[in-house]
């Protein structure tokens, strides 16, 4: 069975305005989606799943996914804030969606087999998918579910134009992920990263830790895993107006409950995304090193 991939866009009207907007990176006006779509079909995903906001429908459909639908199979979650477990309402003057766990629920009822989650404006590299869908296609024992998570050396993820935050991991000798330690407002320090702790004092973090981007393989056990987390949530924060109920926090409670295991998998592809406006150049000189290199067609689509 091909392994389907869970695309998280319903973020991206606000951060870019209009989603006419996107940042184009490579020749023929192709954005990061585009690669990763790419990506993915090459390394043997067969279903694109976008999560999306129902405000953004038909105009993400004619300017995104239109141009996948003859290719593969495409379909539409929606995710609405108002959408929650049984017993729960939404609390007065809240205006926002519940964070990227609730995203992945919203793909629910198109997913039943394998399938990978990735963020729509990030450039994860062919070797992410390539490791992501193999890892989708070998049968697992179901005892405890196992999942994984694509590992990047910090170094590969820095970027000159600004502080960035990162989730960075501690892993067993064996590559199994045991924590997630979310990191703000790393600069970049030669081949390794800086930041200034809560107590003002200046670390150094190696450049070669492996931190998380956000690009995860899962079962379809896990939705009936993330829905019971997401409740648990909700309780806690049931009259929040901002709280956001986030993925990586929700994989790290089912590790430490025992409920779960992640397989890292390392990839010596480098990470991109804009972050900051100056990083535009960068992500588009590097898509132009990379047709270059052969790795991608000049022109993706035809």
């Amino acid at each position: 069975m091909k392994p389907a991939l869970v695309i998280l866009a319903a973020g991206m009207g606000s951060r870019y305005g209009d989603l006419k907007q996107l940042e184009v990176v490579g020749p023929g006006g192709a954005t990061i989606m585009d690669y990763s779509v790419y990506d993915a079909l090459r390394a043997g995903f067969g279903k694109i799943v976008f999560v999306i906001r129902p405000d953004m429908e038909a105009a993400f459909r004619a300017a995104v996914g239109r141009r996948y639908e003859r290719r593969v199979p495409v379909a539409y979650g929606f995710q609405r804030m108002g959408v929650l477990p049984p017993g729960f309402t939404t609390p007065p003057g809240r205006t926002k969606p519940w964070g990227t766990g609730q995203a992945v629920l919203a793909a629910e009822p198109f997913v039943k087999e394998p399938f990978a989650v990735v963020n729509a404006d990030d450039f994860y590299g062919a070797d992410a998918y390539t490791g992501l869908s193999d890892f989708l296609r070998r049968e697992e024992p179901e005892d405890v579910p196992t999942y994984a998570m694509v590992g990047y050396a910090l170094r590969d993820t820095l970027t000159e134009t600004g502080a960035v935050n990162r989730g960075c991991c501690r892993c067993t000798p064996g590559g199994w992920l045991e924590r997630i330690t979310e990191v703000t407002h790393i600069e970049r320090d030669g081949p390794d990263g800086r930041y200034v702790d809560e107590s003002a004092n200046e670390r150094t973090i190696s450049g070669s830790e492996l931190v998380s981007m956000n690009a995860w393989g899962f079962r379809p056990a896990f939705f009936d895993q993330l829905r019971k987390r997401f409740e648990c949530f909700l309780r806690d924060n049931v009259v929040s107006k901002t709280a956001e109920f986030y993925l990586p926090g929700a994989i790290a409670d089912l590790i430490l409950a025992g409920h779960a295991r992640v397989k890292v998998l390392p990839t010596k592809d480098t990470w991109a995304g804009v972050t900051h406006p100056e990083d535009k150049t960068r992500v588009t000189e590097m898509i132009g090193k990379l047709i270059g290199r052969g790795r991608y067609p000049r022109i993706l689509w035809d």
